[in-house]
């Protein structure tokens, strides 16, 4: 399987030559070459991690492609058809086993609601929460996407959630909002507790990949 980091939060899978996009949003250029989609994740309603211009962008060249969400993306989506997930929901697209952890995003702050939000689990290798720090309990996760810089998040405790989860890879995603120097920053403690585990720290820039 090839995983290819897109800007922000994005990312594409590969496998047997399809595809599966999570949260393109409206940080991720406009997607074009996304023929032979199995499905689109998408972690929760904030348009940083889908907009309609992308899904439809999707739909339109893999017509009744599945699109998994939770109900508020469902309610967010309009016209746009998603299957609503949960956490403890298993489902099949093509070659992509997804299993889904977790319910609420991360409080950004009291006065703003807290929305829903679920974190895949793709093939048992790759684990993206979502904007949230979700322990998928019971669950060795081969390869972590580690959000990296958001309002809801303090650096100390994105390295807290590596030091939890014990990822044997790991790579920074949800950067757009920081400067170079503060992804350095970011990405320099994401590796020195992926390491403190034995594991090992990708820098991915976007449209870089990893095959796994």
């Amino acid at each position: 399987m090839k995983l290819t980091k897109l800007e922000h939060a994005a990312l594409v899978l590969e496998a047997s030559g399809q595809k599966l996009y999570i949260d393109p949003g409206s940080f991720t250029t406009a997607l074009t070459e996304t023929a032979n989609t199995a499905a689109v994740v998408i972690t929760h309603e904030h348009p940083d991690h889908w907009t309609p211009e992308q899904l439809n962008r999707i739909i339109a060249m893999n017509p009744g492609v599945p699109i998994f969400g939770p109900a508020g993306v469902a309610a967010a989506a309009g016209d746009i058809a998603v299957t609503v997930v949960a956490a403890g929901d298993t489902v099949e697209a093509g070659p992509f086993t997804l299993r889904f952890f977790g319910e609420k995003h991360a409080v950004i702050h009291s006065s703003i609601p807290v929305i829903d939000n679920v974190g895949v689990l793709v093939n048992d290798e790759v684990f993206y929460p979502g904007d949230a720090f979700t322990i998928p309990d019971g669950i060795e996760v081969q390869t972590l996407a580690v959000p990296a810089g958001a309002p809801w998040l303090k650096i100390g405790e994105v390295m807290d959630y590596v030091l939890e989860v014990k990822p044997r890879r790991s790579f920074p995603t949800h950067e757009m909002g920081l400067s170079r120097g503060g992804k350095d920053l970011a990405n320099a403690r994401i590796k020195g507790v992926t390491e403190q585990n034995g594991g090992t720290f990708f820098p991915l820039e976007p449209h870089e990949s990893l095959d796994l």
